[in-house]
């Protein structure tokens, strides 16, 4: 017996080294980095990360920025660190939302000097911002608040009042962060983003949605959209347009981010079985067709990262700007050649079709190849009363300008 007991215990002590140095399982990669096994680009590309404390306006490279003729580009306002989604109240204050940080600004002006305050603290991911009626709403990761009478009490907004919450329940790492649009009908518009680079998305993921201000009722009007960071209404048509960000991993030149326009409610745009419109994805193309998904209006180009888009409605452009849509695209990271880092201009013909994608500020990338390869990334698009813009740049967390005169 006391044979048996020393051979049991020789074979455990043996085998207890083979379990103790048995690897863990390997964790599972981030979010923007799920796919990349399935490509050839090369590992080492990144997201770039925005400087943290800012850039001040006397080191913004303003002579770099090209628009053309007549039109000007000045620093409006610096010291807003990764500033994103703006939007003006009735009295003309702005206020600025963040993805990374957790305040939203407001930024006041008295005697031609403006001033940037910090008015929300402590809140989570709130990059969708949206001002109606003497009220400003705040969407975060999870819920969508309002701060009535806003402009009011900037130096006590209160607690708020939820809109409605539980807009994250998977508390996944993907696409999380709003963006908030008032429609014509009175309700909120906002994303719910894929919680990753490619999946099956749940019934409330991929889509956008709207609520009602006052009950907080949710209906969903489109599916099959990967990540909109960025929708306006038609001032003609009213329909909703809004910019898309396509799969990564594919390739270096697949597929194109999008331009959308909904045409009737619950339309499904693709994700994640279909891209740009004609492109079935490795994965889940098998499971549907290109054919019951809406086309883009228009291909924006491959990783180029549109965000907010706004349509002119002002007088101070030239009348030719009547209508057009100025959009931000953040630029690319996962590209070896990138592309972005501008406002864009594109004009709509008479039936709503796209006729024309141009640059309207140019300037931002310095070296296609480098890393990081710009000094400043476009976010959102904000028309002010006397119709000039205001665009934001979460890298360097400056607002600027862009006036016309003849």
């Amino acid at each position: 017996m006391q044979f048996k007991f020393a051979l049991s215990a020789l074979a455990l002590a043996i085998a207890l080294p083979a379990f103790a140095q048995t690897p863990a399982p390997a964790a599972p990669p981030p979010a923007w980095k799920q796919g990349m096994e399935n490509t050839a680009q090369p590992a080492t590309l990144h997201p770039f990360a925005p400087i943290m404390t800012g850039t001040e306006a006397k080191d913004i490279q303003l002579a770099k920025l090209k628009v053309a003729p007549g039109f000007k580009v000045e620093v409006w306002a610096d010291g807003i660190p990764t500033a994103r989604s703006m939007a003006i109240g009735d009295k003309g204050t702005v206020f600025v939302g963040n993805r990374v940080g957790k305040n939203v600004v407001a930024i006041t002006e008295k005697d031609g000097k403006r001033t940037v305050k910090i008015i929300l603290k402590g809140l989570d991911t709130p990059n969708g911002i949206v001002y109606s009626k003497g009220t400003l709403y705040v969407a975060e990761r999870t819920k969508i608040t309002r701060y009535d009478n806003i402009e009011a009490n900037l130096d006590n907004p209160g607690a708020g009042k939820l809109v409605v919450d539980g807009l994250d329940p998977t508390n996944g790492p993907g696409h999380n962060w709003k963006y908030l649009a008032m429609g014509p009908d009175g309700k909120l518009y906002f994303n719910i983003g894929s919680p990753e680079n490619i999946t099956m998305p749940l019934y409330n993921q991929a889509a956008i949605l709207r609520a009602d201000t006052t009950t907080g009722q949710l209906e969903r009007v489109a599916t099959g959209v990967r990540n909109s960071v960025g929708m306006d209404f038609h001032p003609v048509t009213k329909k909703l347009w809004f910019t898309e960000h396509a799969r990564d991993w594919m390739g270096e030149d697949i597929p194109n981010d999008e331009l959308n326009v909904l045409n009737k409610e619950g339309e499904n745009f693709g994700f994640p079985f279909c891209h740009q419109g004609d492109i079935p994805d490795p994965i889940y193309g098998k499971y549907d067709t290109c054919a019951n998904s809406t086309p883009p209006a228009l291909k924006l180009g491959a990783h180029v990262a549109p965000l907010g888009m706004k349509f002119y409605t002002g007088s101070m452009f030239p009348a030719e700007y009547k209508n057009n849509i100025l959009m931000a695209r953040h630029g690319s990271w996962n590209k070896t050649e990138k592309r972005g880092y501008d406002v864009m201009r594109v004009v709509l013909d008479a039936d709503g079709k796209v006729a024309k994608y141009e640059p309207f500020v140019t300037g931002f990338m310095t070296d296609d190849k480098a890393d990081p390869p710009m000094w400043g990334r476009p976010v959102d698009v904000l028309q002010l009363p006397d119709g000039s813009i205001l665009f934001s740049d979460d890298y360097n967390g400056v607002i600027y300008r862009v006036s016309y005169s003849k």
